[in-house]
């Protein structure tokens, strides 16, 4: 039985194949052990991140709850603001009525109490003219008969 050149060159051919796959298996041994530690930690990570999620979810629902609380808070707030302003301008209404009407009032009480202070000045100015009036009359009827006794003392 004869070996041919065919037969020869693909049992080479076979042989270069085995030790090509001889020397790939050490590298993909190796990548199977840093695939399966990598599929470890993946594990594990997903172990410790499934509560934090859980967490995380909690405090989310947590928030939206106390936000929708604030947003019932400033919506009370905001009605409460709408209030005041209402009474602020009913204020400002009152204010502005009570200042017309003490000007009216002092308007109307202003004219005779000028007109009883004019009066009074009068009769003030007019007493004072009369009692200086008086006191001139005295004081000129005391000259009077001071000369006319000094006349008759002379004669």
């Amino acid at each position: 039985m004869g070996v041919s050149g065919g037969e020869i060159a693909a049992l080479i051919a076979a042989g270069a194949f085995l030790m090509l796959v001889l020397v790939l298996a050490v590298p993909i041994l190796r990548l199977r052990h840093t695939v399966d530690a990598t599929t470890r930690m993946i594990a594990d990570l997903n172990d410790r991140t499934a509560p934090l999620l859980g967490d995380v979810n909690t405090t989310v629902k947590n928030v939206n709850t106390a936000l929708e609380q604030v947003q019932t808070s400033l919506d009370g707030v905001n009605l409460q603001l709408a209030k005041v302003d209402t009474m602020t301008t009913h204020a400002q209404n009152v204010t502005a009525n009570v200042a017309n009407l003490a000007a009216v009032v002092s308007a109307a009480a202003a004219n005779p109490l000028v007109k009883v202070a004019a009066f009074g000045y009068g009769v003030r100015k007019a007493a004072a003219a009369r009692r200086h009036a008086e006191t001139e009359r005295e004081v000129r009827d005391t000259i009077k008969q001071q000369r006319r006794a000094a006349r008759r003392g002379n004669r």
